[in-house]
């Protein structure tokens, strides 16, 4: 629960900084129930992509037992290239819908004045099929097994390129690159290493602000990964460099709590001290 709050509480100043203020402010419940009928209307078109609209269209007549089976497995080519095109749109919308469901539920709490600390993590849309709920269990596999078994073709050589930019000192390029790699590669073992990367040359080029982002949403998607670490880190001296001192100091302390032994724990203590946190 004190890491869900934390991270509720990041989020929450890292989306409302001073340049986003007025616009989060022009947002009314009516423009919030309006996003929620779009959401709405996306799900009775899936629905009606489930309901038949007349008889089978499938011809399987030929004059031969040859001629049939062609027949069938012509069909059967374009029923499999339709059901892919189907499943990669609705699995679009379900994870569209999602993250506007919790947008939505994050602004209805600080609307109606709620504790958006005690936002959960919001249910995916439709809801879980069965055969996702329980997923056998795997052999674990160390940081550096994983992604050579995982990852994409030319994903690791796009990463690399956005790496060998950001190590050149172009910091522009590099920070495209890595956002690039994670649109491309959504769910790559290397996303929240992207996100860290990402955050670190957005901070070289001085955007602060988005560079916090970036560090944020590198330890939301693997709070116990490798780099969880560094990206906790990386974060609160951002939130500092803000001037969000408070924030900064509950998240610098965060980083000894969960990571102790870390190599960034020392770095977080520094910090911590530099910016005169009790």
């Amino acid at each position: 629960m004190r890491v869900r709050v934390v991270v509720a509480a990041l989020g929450l100043v890292v989306c409302l900084l001073p340049a986003a203020l007025a616009a989060q402010e022009d947002r009314t419940l009516a423009d919030i129930r309006q996003d929620l009928t779009v959401l709405n209307v996306e799900m009775q078109k899936l629905k009606r992509e489930l309901s038949t609209t007349g008889g089978p269209q499938v011809a399987t007549g030929g004059s031969s037992l040859p001629d049939r089976v062609q027949a069938i497995e012509a069909e059967l080519q374009r029923l499999t290239a339709l059901t892919e095109r189907l499943q990669f749109r609705i699995d679009s919308i379900v994870e569209d819908g999602t993250r506007r469901i919790g947008d939505l539920e994050f602004r209805l709490v600080e609307l109606e004045g709620g504790d958006v600390s005690q936002l959960g993590e919001t249910s995916t849309l439709g809801g879980v099929p069965p055969e996702e709920e329980a997923p056998a269990p795997v052999a674990e596999q160390t940081p550096e097994q994983a992604p050579a078994t995982e990852l994409a073709v030319g994903e690791r050589a796009d990463f690399e390129a956005a790496e060998a930019a950001f190590e050149a000192g172009n910091h522009a390029e590099a920070a495209a690159q890595f956002r690039a790699f994670n649109e491309t590669y959504p769910g790559s073992p290397l996303a929240a290493r992207a996100d860290l990367m990402r955050g670190r040359a957005l901070s070289g080029q001085g955007d602060t602000r988005e560079a916090a982002r970036a560090f944020l949403a590198a330890f939301q998607a693997a709070p116990q990964g490798e780099h969880a670490a560094d990206a906790l880190y990386e974060l609160g001296a951002a939130l500092g460099r803000l001037g969000q001192v408070d924030q900064a100091c509950i998240t610098l302390g965060e980083v000894g709590v969960r990571f102790a032994g870390s190599e960034a724990v020392a770095q977080a203590d520094r910090e911590m001290a530099a910016l005169g946190c009790q």
